[in-house]
């Protein structure tokens, strides 16, 4: 069910015991989970409020992790006030300019812009970890399974999910037991999440939406900037920022290896993830995004350290029920 952009009922009286009695409210941004975002403006002054509404979202994590980063001079958005009983928190408003919309409008800008968010990745891999669990076996195959719980259903594909979860069983050891260390991943840090912003703040970017950070391998948030679900990112500047965290972190072990496996996991879970927000959610607009996810998945399976994976999409998600099966169920 798609959520309606009403403000929650208790959003009065929150604000009005945060210091924003009267504020005007208005829609800002619903996204992929329960949560919802509303500015709110009093007297000259705005700030956001988010709405992650219990049972199903837990705005803890959200707030945890914005403290960790601001403490280690990141600039995520400050807590002005939270209700956690409700599932608002108030906090701090970066504005409109997010990376997406900039690049659209000046795309002669996006060597620079994704350095910097380059940049700010390569110095967030230099400090300690969040206290946060670890991304482990068990959530990369929970992930990967979603295109086999929901996509393949979707199409009429019966496949074999034990030789699916086998298949990854083969490739994830490369990212588990190679020598890079472990690092905070944020895991939805692209061009949708990152606000431009002036002033102060760390390399002049903004981070949102980072409630779901776990503790994992560098390659993760490279993979997720720069084979985003939402834009084209032209393949030179992806060669030409991978090499640009190369001689800022230096990574170890085999870490072209490290960025594909990565690059396939994160890509099978999302177009899980978006076929089940159209079949389960009622939100059918992110079917369009499956070709982009399909082809970068096609990508990452042509690097050999993924063969056995690939050897299983070959045998069970033939190409025409890839991509031309898109428009035969989107109309379902």
């Amino acid at each position: 069910m798609v959520p309606t952009m009403i403000p929650p009922a208790a959003a009065p009286d929150f604000l009005t015991k945060a210091g924003w009695g009267d504020a005007a409210i208005s829609p800002l941004a619903g996204d992929a989970s329960f949560r919802r975002y509303f500015r709110v403006i009093r007297n000259g002054r705005q700030a956001v409020l988010m709405d992650a509404p219990p049972p199903h979202e837990d705005p803890r994590p959200f707030i945890a992790i914005a403290e960790h980063l601001r403490a280690d001079g990141f600039t995520a958005p400050a807590i002005l006030a939270r209700d956690l009983d409700h599932g608002l928190v108030l906090i701090e408003d970066f504005g409109d300019l997010r990376i997406k919309e900039y690049l659209e409008a000046q795309p002669e800008q996006e060597l620079a812009v994704y350095g910097r968010a380059v940049d700010l990745l390569a110095d967030l891999h230099r400090r300690p970890p969040a206290q946060v669990p670890p991304y482990d076996r068990a959530v990369y195959q929970r992930e990967t399974g979603l295109l086999t719980e929901w996509y393949c259903p979707a199409i009429g594909l019966d496949v074999d999910t034990d030789g699916y979860r086998a298949a990854w069983d083969a490739v994830l050891p490369m990212v588990e037991r190679d020598d890079a260390p472990a690092v905070t991943v944020l895991r939805d840090y692209h061009a949708e999440n990152i606000m431009l912003i002036d002033g102060q703040a760390a390399h002049g970017l903004g981070l949102l939406d980072f409630q779901d950070a776990l503790v994992g391998h560098p390659a993760y948030d490279l993979v997720s900037l720069l084979q985003d679900a939402r834009r084209d990112v032209p393949t030179a500047v992806e060669a030409a920022m991978i090499a640009r965290y190369r001689d800022a972190a230096h990574p170890r072990g085999d870490f072209d290896a490290a960025y594909a496996v990565l690059g396939a996991q994160r890509n099978a879970k999302i177009i899980g993830i978006f076929t089940r927000l159209w079949k389960r959610d009622g939100k059918p607009r992110y079917l369009s995004f499956l070709p982009r996810m399909w082809g970068l998945l096609e990508r990452d399976l042509a690097h050999p350290a993924l063969a056995p994976v690939a050897r299983w999409f070959d045998a069970n998600i033939p190409a025409d029920r890839r991509h031309a099966a898109l428009e035969e169920f989107a109309e379902a």
